[in-house]
């Protein structure tokens, strides 16, 4: 690769693409299950999360000549995860279901498992939903009692499956928003430092004409 045109691409191997691409990935299963496939919400939700993916990948591609391009795109693919954000947040708050807070156990049981696919994902939700009969939803210990009617399969599937999914949705999306943040404040900084494609183009022609007897 030449002093113009350096190293581009790699997306694959971010952090922040490969969190995009699961949030994605279980958006899209989420919404085929617990969002209307007629409403636009289903629709907004999955082009979001799609937006998301898509925006890293373009950036990272674009790089290769514009340094600016690179930051405006992650820029765009982190304005798309908050919207996706807030759309799950809105599902729990419509429906009465609790959105986990910052001290809630659950949030960092799901980062440590680091599951890398929505099915992954999927064992881990199982998991929490079969063990709510001892534990309550909030993460804290509450009587076996309390939970026993929720306990039953038509629960499960209309209240507690959903609203572990959505936050678990929420705590992958956190993650993955606080890397591109991260990102997007290193590549303002490399820009702000190095400059971009024109800069370069002026030091290689410069340094060609120097060369040149």
């Amino acid at each position: 690769m030449s002093d113009l045109i350096p190293k581009h691409g790699g997306y694959r191997k971010l952090k922040s693409f490969q969190l995009a691409q699961l949030c994605y990935d279980i958006t899209v299963r989420f919404c085929d299950k617990y969002i209307d496939r007629r409403s636009r919400t289903h629709d907004q939700m999955v082009q979001a999360a799609r937006s998301g993916v898509q925006n890293i990948a373009e950036g990272s591609q674009a790089s290769a000549t514009s340094k600016k391009m690179e930051l405006k795109l992650t820029q765009v693919a982190r304005a798309s995860l908050e919207e996706l954000k807030l759309d799950y947040e809105d599902f729990l708050r419509q429906r009465a279901l609790a959105q986990w807070e910052r001290e809630n156990p659950l949030r960092q049981a799901l980062i440590d498992r680091r599951c890398q696919t929505a099915d992954q994902v999927a064992v881990w939700v199982l998991e929490v939903a079969k063990n709510s009969g001892h534990r309550r939803q909030d993460g804290r210990r509450g009587q076996k009692a309390e939970m026993s009617t929720e306990s039953t399969s038509s629960t499960l599937s209309t209240r507690i499956y959903p609203k572990l999914s959505a936050n678990a949705a929420l705590v992958l999306l956190a993650v993955a928003c606080s890397l591109l943040d991260r990102q997007v404040e290193r590549l303002a900084q490399d820009f702000e430092n190095e400059g971009g494609f024109t800069e370069r183009l002026y030091k290689v022609r410069t340094a060609k004409r120097r060369s040149q007897p």
